[in-house]
């Protein structure tokens, strides 16, 4: 079995030092890594890094920012990929979810989070520097959908679902990650918070933006919603 990780960078001619340290990680997990720097669009970018490679149905892919450390030991790491990912019914795994993916479809919705509908931890950072917050969503399990900072999956997921932006959505950047893990889900498979230690080096201020929004309208247009486990 092999692991891959495509990484995508917006606009970066050079990566940062934590992407830097990001790659020396997965290298030290024997994890094939590719970086896609200067990209118009993070469907098309993991889409093509998905299609260029030989897979087997049973490596894995990591899909994530470029801007997150992984606080556990790569043997730590790696036992929490072939554990999580072992069962053939696994779809997607990450740090952070939601068992209920309301009308809204914003999936860290407070008041689900307030009556514990939401799944899993991640420490975040503004930009490498300052307080370390730990953000505790919930306790680990099955969700509908999850976070996109990090998402791993059997190669056979991935082709199953594919990585094709929807034709619905005008913006490159958004709602990838909820689209990506409710296919998935819709196709009979269990997406699952687990506790992978990791920082997320920005605090994920991007809700404002105006593709954000247009992608959820289009998301809530074309889904039927809500959507719970």
């Amino acid at each position: 079995m092999t692991i891959y990780a495509a990484i995508c960078t917006r606009s970066r001619e050079e990566i940062t030092l934590t992407t830097s340290n990001l790659v020396t990680f997965f290298a030290s997990c024997g994890i094939k890594t590719k970086i896609l720097v200067n990209q118009k669009s993070i469907f098309e970018a993991y889409d093509k890094a998905f299609s260029s490679v030989e897979y087997n149905p049973d490596d894995t892919w990591i899909l994530c920012h470029d801007d997150i450390q992984i606080l556990d030991s790569s043997e730590q790491f790696l036992a929490k990929l072939q554990e999580e990912l072992a069962n053939p019914s696994t779809g997607f795994i990450g740090p952070a979810g939601t068992t209920l993916l309301s009308e809204d479809a914003v999936w860290w919705n407070q008041d689900n989070w307030k009556k514990g509908l939401h799944r899993g931890c991640v420490h975040h950072q503004e930009n490498g520097a300052g307080e370390i917050l730990k953000t505790v969503y919930g306790n680990p399990g099955s969700v509908v959908c999850l976070d996109g900072l990090f998402l791993a999956a059997k190669a056979s997921t991935i082709k199953k679902i594919g990585l094709q932006k929807p034709k619905y959505f005008s913006g490159e950047w958004d709602f990838y990650d909820i689209h990506y893990t409710v296919e998935a889900f819709k196709a009979g498979l269990t997406n699952k918070a687990v506790f992978i230690n990791m920082i997320h080096h920005s605090l994920g201020n991007l809700v404002g933006r105006e593709s954000w929004h247009a992608n959820r309208t289009a998301f809530i247009d074309n889904t039927e919603l809500p959507m719970s486990v």
